[in-house]
């Protein structure tokens, strides 16, 4: 009858990538004989040229360590498991006991096991953003004992996160994200060192932060930022774990392995600039980045351990509304710029204007799209009773939460068909138009000019920076 034998990571790649093998012995040095007989490129890993086993190669029976016996000669029966274990090099390999404590739940996993666990505690992991995704996903790496987590952010935590961002309490108020981040996770694992990187990602930084992590966990929330992260993945040959939410949809892959897609294969040019909402203006179910971020984090672990099959090559759909998970085949794409055969772009780019946005100073120097007026001297012209007509092009139930006193509501997908309502003419009055940060109502501005409404201004930075510098006493969302 034959015996289950567990073979370690390094060891797959000389039995098929496969797991879990049996072969047929009687004792341990038969069952071993007959493995290295069926796949012969196993036998130097673990005989020597004498034909005796390997003594940096242990071997257990169950959880037995035979190292006291004479191995060869251990008798194994079929309802064994016998498990090869040789060493790994590099790192720090050998587990405390606090930390066999810690991570038990693990070490009685035969795929994870004690090999697997150190092979956690020397990973290095980095999350793209200590937000809604990455704070289930850091949290979790954590605790799973990942040796090395990186932090990338630049943002203070705001009352309007702790709706979904986990990692922070409502003490942490103002606080940079990544010492927050830091903090808690040290207090959730202090036997994992934290690295922190307040600084946005960028063209001129992202290899040399990335470069140094086996695993990457895009948790970022703008289009530009997920381009860099996917080029800069394929460039330094990194994994991606991917995820991203809006409202009650969620979506989870892995890009950037060897031979698979990447994101540009999903997607090869970015939507343009505002018309996707962010989750700012439209809303995201709390709990949602918490799936996602949780299966980023499970893509992580599979990843640093070599088992199971992620998600490279499919695109995981949550519709967390009707609760229905979907997962889509996804396919190399040979002629992707970035991973294809003939790939073109073999450096990083500005994402910025790759995805339509112009950098600041270019936006600074050319004339806006649309005319704007800041709030202040909105709050000025209100103040010296100027004739003013006040646009809120939001949805209603944002317009429930606050507002600007005297303002009309007219939802931006609704001015179409409403456009008899707009004041015009001669003895018109001015037209200020605003949304939540700015950018549906700099749609409406133009949507109005080219009706003819030339005495239109978008208000910029939105009712959020009316709050900011006019009247916090608004509740901010």
């Amino acid at each position: 009858m034959p015996v289950r034998i567990l073979v370690p990571t390094p060891l797959r790649p000389f039995t098929g990538q496969q797991a879990v093998v049996a072969a047929e012995g009687a004792t341990v040095g038969e069952l071993l004989r007959a493995l290295t007989a069926t796949h012969p490129e196993l036998r130097p890993h673990l005989f020597s040229a004498q034909g005796t086993l390997r003594s940096f190669v242990n071997v257990y029976v169950n959880d037995d360590d035979i190292r006291h016996l004479k191995r060869e000669d251990t008798p194994v029966r079929p309802t064994d498991t016998v498990s090869i274990v040789p060493s790994v090099a590099g790192g720090s390999d050998a587990l405390s006991n606090e930390e066999v404590q810690r991570y038990s739940r693990h070490l009685i996993i035969p795929e994870v096991g004690v090999e697997g666990q150190r092979r956690l505690k020397n990973a290095r992991v980095v999350c793209i953003g200590a937000g809604g995704l990455g704070s289930p996903a850091s949290l979790y790496l954590a605790a799973a004992g990942v040796g090395t987590l990186g932090i990338v952010d630049f943002d203070v935590v705001d009352f309007s996160n702790l709706q979904r961002q986990i990692l922070y309490s409502s003490s942490d108020v103002g606080r940079r994200k990544v010492d927050a981040a830091a903090a808690r996770l040290t207090s959730l694992n202090p036997e994992v060192r934290v690295v922190t990187h307040e600084t946005p990602l960028s063209s001129a930084n992202a290899l040399d932060i990335l470069k140094d992590y086996d695993v990457v966990v895009d948790g970022a929330d703008n289009f530009p930022t997920r381009y860099l992260v996917n080029d800069a993945c394929v460039l330094l040959g990194k994994p991606n774990a991917y995820g991203s939410i809006f409202r009650f949809d969620g979506q989870a892959s892995v890009f950037a392995t060897k031979g698979g897609p990447c994101y540009r294969c999903l997607y090869p040019e970015p939507p343009p600039p505002g018309l996707v909402p962010s989750c700012a203006e439209g809303g995201v179910l709390g709990v949602l980045p918490g799936i996602i971020g949780t299966i980023q984090a499970t893509e992580a672990i599979k990843l640093v351990l070599g088992i199971g099959n992620t998600l490279a090559g499919r695109l995981l759909l949550l519709d967390a509304l009707s609760m229905e998970f979907r997962t889509m085949k996804l396919r190399r794409d040979p002629a992707c710029p970035v991973c294809g055969d003939r790939p073109t772009v073999t450096s990083l780019i500005d994402y910025q204007q790759f995805c339509g946005i112009p950098a600041a100073t270019a936006a600074a120097a050319s004339t806006p799209a649309v005319p704007e007026i800041a709030v202040d001297a909105l709050k000025s012209a209100i103040d010296r009773h100027e004739r003013l007509w006040i646009l809120d092009v939001r949805e209603p139930r944002e317009f429930e939460i606050c507002r600007i006193p005297g303002s009309t509501l007219i939802p931006l997908g609704d001015l179409p068909k409403r456009l008899a309502e707009i004041p015009r003419g001669a003895d018109a009055p001015d037209i200020v138009v605003h949304c939540k940060m700015g950018g549906r109502s700099a749609k409406a501005v133009a949507l109005l000019r080219d009706q003819g409404i030339t005495n239109a201004r978008n208000l910029t930075g939105g009712i959020l920076a009316w709050i900011d510098r006019v009247d916090p006493t608004l509740p901010k969302y």
